[in-house]
């Protein structure tokens, strides 16, 4: 990973746990990993579709969005002291 792809993931870890922090986004801060399933779910299918497609800026966003799901379950994970976003890399 170069230094900028480092930076790039960190900052996202970072804001995700500003948006579940008190007095951040209340939609972040009332989901579990139950109702975040379904988005998973289908941001692993549109990842999919774009693979199917062969479109290659589909699929950078689609593997955007399906990180930032690792990124939200792994902070909520987290806020359990269950593991880390470092543990989930680590494996």
């Amino acid at each position: 990973m170069n230094k900028q792809a480092g930076t790039e993931f960190e900052s996202l870890v970072a804001t995700m746990h500003r948006l579940r922090a008190p007095g951040g986004c209340p939609w972040d801060a009332e989901q579990t990993h139950a109702t975040l399933k379904p988005y998973a779910i289908e941001e692993a299918h549109e990842l999919a579709a774009a693979i199917d497609h062969g479109d290659d800026a589909s699929l950078r966003d689609e593997l955007g969005d399906l990180l930032l799901q690792v990124i939200f379950h792994a902070e909520l994970a987290a806020e359990r002291s269950a593991f880390q976003i470092a543990d989930v890399v680590e494996h």
